[in-house]
């Protein structure tokens, strides 16, 4: 009885301190801009109401998923077995095993939820990502799918650009992803070994060359690589696909010099997903 008297008037004391807090420093919708409640974090109810969920953590087969297997082939698949239309045995046997992806909403340019990943991105609302990202990470810990993942890879930044931003807005989505799925979070594999431009405003084959050899994995890293069974490849926006193609083939070819003795699926994950056609 005392106890829960005592409960009470603390979480009444936490509601009025979050209003007192609301009144002086008030908080405002990332989408609409509209001021939120004592009870709505980061987005309002009308705006989660319409959210454009992709709903791809459900599915094995999605456009995300197709559109990055798709380059994934097409760099890995043996060049011989696609000309002549058949490979032989061992190459058959090395075909890449497919490649889940997943994204919390479907982003555009034209659209206001495109503000979740600029906020993070450009304006350093770190709150605002990990809000978001725990988002993503609880339905993918939800899925079948994703569940067994056992390490979780953010996409590096160039050093320089690390130091101007302060922060990688990959590395806050992938860290509440790996709490959600209980899986080893690993910002120290991956490398982005030479300077990039801006993805932003090139057409899809410059995207491509842009960030062609742009990774490579630390050596001391690699046992972790030969030993994971699920990786997943955190990035904050799938546009082309380009970017996390790059980060798999590195981690591919590093796992191949180890020579390691099982073939990790590697999947692909983002807070948005631009959907191209």
């Amino acid at each position: 009885m005392k106890n829960g008297l005592v409960r009470n008037i603390r979480t009444s004391f936490s509601h009025a301190m979050a209003a007192t807090a609301d009144i002086i420093l008030p908080r405002y919708c990332t989408v609409c801009g509209r001021r939120l409640l004592s009870a709505e974090q980061f987005i309002c109810i009308y705006c989660l109401g319409e959210f454009p969920f992709t709903h791809f953590w459900k599915l094995e087969h999605n456009r995300m998923a197709d559109k990055f297997n798709e380059m994934i082939q097409s760099e890995t698949w043996p060049r011989r077995a696609t000309e002549d239309g058949a490979g032989n045995e061992e190459e058959i046997q090395d075909r890449e095993p497919y490649g889940y992806a997943a994204a919390l909403f479907m982003y555009r340019d034209d659209a206001p939820y495109r503000k979740i990943q600029y906020r993070l991105k450009y304006n350093g609302d770190i709150a605002c990502g990990r809000f978001f990202g725990k988002m993503l990470g609880d339905r993918l810990a939800g899925s079948g799918i994703f569940s067994n993942a056992d390490v979780v890879i953010p996409v590096p930044l160039h050093w320089t650009r690390l130091w101007q931003r302060g922060y990688n807005q990959a590395k806050v989505i992938a860290k509440e992803i790996a709490g959600c799925l209980g899986a080893s979070l690993r910002s120290d594999i991956l490398v982005r070994s030479r300077k990039t431009k801006t993805q932003t405003k090139l057409d899809v084959e410059s995207k491509r060359e842009n960030v062609r050899n742009a990774f490579s994995v630390r050596p001391d890293s690699i046992p972790a690589i030969a030993a994971a069974e699920h990786i997943i490849l955190v990035d904050d926006v799938f546009t082309t696909g380009a970017t996390i193609c790059e980060c798999f083939l590195a981690l591919r070819r590093a796992a191949k010099e180890y020579k390691a003795k099982q073939k990790a699926r590697i999947s692909a994950v983002t807070l948005g997903f631009v959907d191209s056609g």
